[in-house]
């Protein structure tokens, strides 16, 4: 038995038994369902219905979207995670390489370590150096890379940068000459291009090395760089595969920086924005939320960048004065950081003539960016925030923010938080619950925000557990399941009805690097070789139903109640199309199929719709690295007769009816 079956046996037990012991609570019916479409009296549709959340989680920045190939580029580390040489190697006749810190000086105040790469005695004529496996391989490709790097010491030979294989046995795969402009005592960069003639596979390492004009001759090495070709060709870009299908999904908002990762765990361990900035050798990077040491190169200026580039709406999330330990800014404390925050936000939307809009200019950027959004903390309902979050930490952050931006739109990290707050204030929502609590939050929004005159924004959701687990760190799915997928559709469904209530919602954590993860279930999946990117079941919901945008949601007559087929439906004025979305989640495990007849304003006898339906094997089934893809895309013309657009849809489906007026 491998691996993935001894993790994924025993859940699917306790998942099969639930279907008889835990799903009783949801009222099954298979009765034919007609839906008529009302043309009048309709919501408008939230333009932000389907986004992203981000935090750097399970390598999903450093080694993940940020395209930066090299591991530990710059040996950096901080109070909490100690500099280090892993995973660097020696390559060749070396006698040593060892960190240093400040010797003889370093790059720059905020990378004091480097590596010292000192060769023997006797060896004159062989390279040596140094090499990295990168983020658990490097994938060459037929391509461009672009390198750098700072090298400290007197050298007037020639640098080689090559590609190799993971054992450092066969011959180079790729290799440059780099003439050397080293000097003692200072630091020099060095820049190079990199073109293989051929794929070699992503178990590869990269290799810098040199031959000694002396014996025992030593160089310091810092911030070896190397990127592929990067999504929109942005230096200090994004990798290329990963934002392909994260554009797929038609996003249109990114809430970031976190999540946990923008609070830390300790004192001096949060997100500070203006130390991701400028040029990398000037950012020292911090220990992350989630076991492993962020570069911070992927910064705030990239994320911004980010959302240029996919036209997506940025939410941004500051730091309101609790760590993940239970570090509570006392009040007397908090103002530094509120004026942080209003420092950050006129950084990113002042004009040139403000103190930070100015600092913004002098790097590159004179057009400042508009932000609409700020989240105020994350999830501050957890890590004993609650109390001091209802106190004062809110509230002071908030009358901050409000008097110097009064036009913005301002979002409490929690459901939770107590009354009074501000009517203004939008709530944000998180939930990793197990399917049968996604349907049933299909009517979660019914009742919830019309007793609290509050929007509310989904910013994380995912069904992370089987049926029957309801503790939230316990036996998670290491992949989403097919019937968990069809849940959340249920739920996106109930979104989608209330768009007077609900801004938007987005899947997290979005990114998973297989090799190192901390969190699962996750949207994406990937490693090193950037051909095997891994969409999961997940995912090809939220497609369908995201590149499907409604510009109204319209009233529904039906002929039976939702249970076990759930949907809305609703308008796009900007294509001249209705449209209709549907999961069926029929909690008894019967197969049997459920009979619609959709009625269109305007559709007549003879009409012709698109049906999309999504449905796989097995409820249990799961895309899994490597393996093929286990969903069913079946997409088929129906002709309307006298009852409107008829058609079945089987158990654990989801589907979208498209119809262009006149078709």
């Amino acid at each position: 038995m491998s691996s993935r079956q001894q993790q994924k046996h025993p859940v699917r037990c306790s998942v099969s038994k639930m279907r008889v012991s835990h799903l009783v609570g949801l009222v099954a019916s298979a009765a034919a369902v007609t839906i008529k479409v009302s043309p009048d009296n309709g919501k408008k549709a939230s333009p932000l219905a389907y986004g992203l959340m981000f935090e750097d989680i399970n390598h999903s920045g450093d080694g993940g979207i940020y395209a930066e190939l090299i591991q530990n580029r710059a040996f950096q580390g901080d109070q909490f995670t100690p500099a280090t040489l892993s995973p660097w190697e020696k390559q060749g006749s070396v006698a040593g390489i060892q960190l240093t810190k400040d010797t003889p000086k370093p790059v720059s105040p905020s990378l004091p370590y480097s590596v010292s790469v000192r060769a023997t005695v006797d060896g004159l004529d062989e390279e040596v150096g140094i090499s990295n496996p990168g983020y658990w391989g490097i994938d060459v490709l037929p391509q461009t890379y672009t390198g750098s790097f700072w090298v400290m010491g007197d050298y007037k030979g020639n640098f080689t940068a090559a590609f190799r294989d993971a054992a450092n046995v066969n011959p180079v795969y790729a290799s440059t000459k780099i003439q050397s402009r080293s000097v003692d005592g200072e630091w020099t960069k060095h820049e190079f291009t990199i073109t293989p003639d051929a794929a070699h596979g992503h178990k590869c390492r990269f290799a810098l090395t040199f031959v000694p004009e002396k014996p025992g001759q030593t160089l310091y090495f810092n911030l070896i760089s190397l990127f592929p070709p990067t999504y929109k060709d942005r230096k200090n870009g994004m990798r290329k595969d990963l934002m392909k299908a994260i554009e797929d999904l038609n996003p249109s908002f990114l809430r970031f920086p976190g999540g946990n990762n923008l609070q830390g765990h300790w004192e001096g361990s949060r997100w500070r924005w203006n130390e991701t900035l400028g040029d990398l050798e000037n950012r020292p990077g911090r220990t992350g939320a989630w076991t492993y040491f962020n570069t911070d190169g992927l910064g705030l200026i990239e994320y911004m960048l980010w959302c240029d580039d996919m036209k997506l709406e940025p939410i941004l999330i500051v730091w309101a004065g609790l760590y993940l330990k239970g570090i509570v800014t006392p009040e007397e404390e908090l103002e530094i950081f509120i004026q942080d925050a209003l420092n950050q936000i006129e950084f990113l939307t002042g004009d040139a003539s403000t103190e930070y809009g100015a600092k913004r200019a002098a790097l590159g950027y004179p057009e400042p960016w508009k932000i609409s959004f700020v989240g105020i903390g994350n999830e501050d309902q957890f890590s004993a925030g609650m109390d001091s979050y209802n106190k004062y930490r809110f509230r002071m952050f908030y009358d901050a923010l409000r008097k110097a931006y009064p036009a913005m739109t301002l979002l409490a990290s929690t459901v939770e938080i107590a009354d009074p707050i501000p009517d203004d204030v939008v709530l944000d929502y998180h939930d990793y619950g197990n399917p049968n609590g996604a349907v049933r939050n299909f009517t979660l929004w019914d009742d919830e925000g019309t007793s609290r005159n509050h929007k509310v924004l989904v910013g994380e959701y995912g069904v992370a557990r089987a049926n029957g687990n309801e503790v939230l760190w316990k036996d998670h799915l290491a992949r989403p399941w097919w019937i968990a997928s069809v849940a959340e559709a249920v739920f996106w469904i109930g979104n989608e009805r209330h768009p007077d209530k609900i801004y938007g919602s987005a899947f997290a954590p979005l990114l998973q690097h297989v090799d190192q993860y901390q969190w699962s279930p996750n949207l994406i999946s990937f490693n090193a070789n950037t051909s095997a990117t891994t969409l999961s079941t997940s995912y090809h919901v939220i497609k369908l139903f995201s590149n499907a945008r409604f510009t109204e949601v319209l009233p529904v007559d039906n002929s039976a109640e939702y249970n076990p087929a759930f949907w809305v439906a609703g308008k796009n004025a900007d294509a001249d199309k209705f449209l209709w979305k549907a999961a069926v989640y029929n909690v008894t495990g019967d197969d049997e199929e459920v009979d619609f007849d959709v009625v269109f304003p305007g559709a007549v006898e003879g009409s012709s719709a698109k049906l999309t339906v999504l449905t796989s094997s097995d409820p249990l089934n799961e895309n899994v690295l490597g393996e093929a893809d286990v969903v069913v895309t079946e997409t088929r013309n129906v002709t309307a007769g006298q009852d409107g657009f008829t058609f079945k849809l089987p158990q654990w489906s989801v589907a979208l009816l498209d119809w262009s007026v006149g078709a």
